[in-house]
């Protein structure tokens, strides 16, 4: 998921009982919650070394004691600094459980875990020793409606604060665990009933078969807001087809002519690509990974090869139909046998059909 829903589960997970057990409970687990994420750092060594490692290590079973005892060693130094200012002002130290606020962060680091792999990005939860990618594809990556879970749960404890500080009630302490909670239950119940729609999606996909050949396999993609919308990928001998289905009318379109694309021919150029860096680590990641040869289109923001006299050069594309939604192609419309540009999507030159020429990844070269 995004990060502001990773930061404000963590922020939920500590103000819905864990802040009643020791002090900086709610900031490490908003720490915690998103620190898996930290690996976005391998950006800087380029697009291809970031799809390499992104949800890698970080996102794994074994990192989360090692990420909650990170958060919490921070969480020390933070509380020292803080300790020797309040006891120049002859202030009570703040109570500190260390046990309970390890145990914070590691429920907030399973968290980054768990909701990562609701979507269909998917993650490797237990890389290296298992690199298979684990998705559950039935929630989308940005859930506005998650987002209002948590508006109600910050919100509505400050809107009541104001009303008691009005009327001159007390103040309470630890105000907002309800909300909190509800948010919390709110999110596992919206996940539980997606989890219904797709299975619902897949069977209704399954009985009213939209390809003219026999299917080999189907895939289905959440939308954000609607529960009842599905982008479904089907999977021929010989072509792809993709279809969009509602729920609410147990329909399911597709048109045979925009919506089909011919499983692309195995050039040298093709078979070359699939060798370098981008290829082999697209080809881990990609679960409905198409690769094909586009012929000589210039990427952006990567040069085309500058060859002698007698050479040729080639450009050989890697998309993932998982992301072929028309509101995310760069030109309003979907990609499948198109021209628009696929999110996510990689690509290679290669030059007299076997050496790679450069590699790029969403506008970004890697050197």
């Amino acid at each position: 998921m995004e990060p502001v829903t990773h930061f404000l589960t963590g922020a939920c997970l500590g103000r819905a009982g864990f802040n009643r057990r020791t002090a900086y409970a709610t900031l490490a687990a908003t720490l915690a919650a998103e620190a898996a994420d930290l690996d976005i750092v391998w950006g800087f060594a380029g697009p291809v070394e970031e799809l390499k490692h992104h949800r890698g290590i970080t996102h794994t079973f074994w990192a989360v004691p090692v990420v909650a005892g990170v958060v919490v060693g921070a969480v020390w130094l933070l509380d020292r600094c803080w300790t020797k200012r309040q006891a120049a002002k002859n202030t009570a130290p703040q109570r500190i459980h260390w046990g309970w606020l390890y145990l914070t962060a590691c429920v907030a680091a399973l968290s980054h875990l768990l909701l990562d792999w609701t979507n269909n990005y998917g993650v490797r939860p237990l890389f290296p020793f298992n690199p298979h990618w684990y998705a559950g594809s039935f929630m989308f990556i940005a859930e506005p409606v998650i987002w209002g879970l948590f508006f109600l749960a910050f919100f509505m404890p400050w809107l009541l604060g104001l009303t008691d500080r009005e009327i001159g009630v007390r103040r309470k302490p630890f105000r907002g665990r309800g909300w909190a909670i509800f948010a919390l239950m709110g999110i596992v119940a919206l996940g539980g009933f997606r989890w219904v729609e797709h299975a619902q999606a897949e069977s209704l996909v399954e009985s009213n078969p939209v390809t003219s050949e026999p299917v080999r396999g189907i895939g289905l993609e959440p939308y954000p807001i609607n529960p009842f919308h599905w982008h479904a990928i089907v999977e021929t001998n010989t072509f792809y087809q993709t279809a969009e289905v509602d729920l609410h009318g147990d329909a399911i379109a597709s048109d045979p002519e925009q919506d089909v694309m011919y499983k692309p021919a195995d050039t040298a150029a093709v078979e070359a690509a699939k060798r370098t860096l981008l290829g082999q680590v697209y080809l881990d990641w990609g679960t409905w990974a198409v690769v094909r040869d586009v012929g000589q289109e210039p990427v952006t923001g990567m040069e085309p090869p500058k060859l002698t006299p007698g050479r040729s050069w080639t450009t050989v594309e890697f998309s993932d139909l998982r992301f072929d939604y028309s509101f995310l192609s760069s030109r309003g419309r979907s990609t499948l046998g198109g021209t628009g540009q696929a999110p996510l999507a990689g690509w290679v030159y290669i030059v007299d059909g076997h050496e790679d020429a450069g590699e790029a990844m969403n506008g970004r070269e890697q050197h």
